[in-house]
């Protein structure tokens, strides 16, 4: 009886931990497509860099957003 209960408890302590590892890798992968996701937001806006993720308008030289604070892409600035 209490190599059963043992065996139980081990192959439920089991599935907990791979049911732990699928969530963790399944938000990984989120994560990931988050961060190759384009932005859906279109403006225009005349020698500025848009933030991909809050649409602020930045000056072209600048490296990070002055509103989000995020790393902005080395891209080339839009100038229509």
């Amino acid at each position: 009886m209490d190599q059963q209960l043992l065996l139980a408890a081990l192959l439920v302590a089991g599935l907990v931990g791979l049911l732990a590892a699928l969530l963790v890798l399944r938000r990984q992968r989120r994560e990931r497509e988050d961060e190759t996701r384009e932005s859906p937001i279109a403006m225009s806006s005349e020698g500025m860099k848009l933030c991909p993720h809050c649409a602020a308008e930045n000056m072209w030289t600048d490296t990070s957003c002055v509103v989000c604070g995020r790393h902005l892409q080395d891209a080339p600035p839009r100038t229509w």
